[in-house]
């Protein structure tokens, strides 16, 4: 393997490790331990009872409660609207994180004709 490829790949496990650990694509259906084909109630019952749980006031000594009860938000904010979750669903929290009126890609015509 030349040099430079060694580079690439060096340089593309980086940026994954670094998207990831911003947390980036991370499962919003594992955070609130349901189903992908949960309900909205299944959604608004297990939101509470995570953030019940791991509320900052009630793990003061816990300094990842914070962290965990912020995932639980997010994820809530992004399942329990019906739009947000179809594109989280279609591909990943990326999706949902871009703006509403961004331009695509001027060479991907599909997307562009196909929605």
């Amino acid at each position: 393997m030349s040099t430079p490829l060694i580079k690439l790949a060096l340089l593309s496990i980086i940026y994954f490790v670094l998207g990831a650990a911003k947390g980036q694509n991370r499962d919003f259906y594992k955070i609130l331990d349901i189903q992908r084909t949960a309900t909205p109630a299944d959604i608004k019952k297990a939101y509470r009872a995570a953030s019940l749980r791991w509320h900052p006031d009630k793990n003061p000594d816990d300094p990842k409660a914070l962290e965990k009860f912020t995932e639980i938000a997010s994820a809530y904010e992004v399942l329990s609207d019906a739009d947000k979750r179809k594109k989280y669903d279609r591909c990943g929290e990326d999706c949902v994180n871009e703006p509403e009126n961004q331009m695509g890609s001027p060479f991907d015509i599909f997307g562009d004709i196909f929605g």
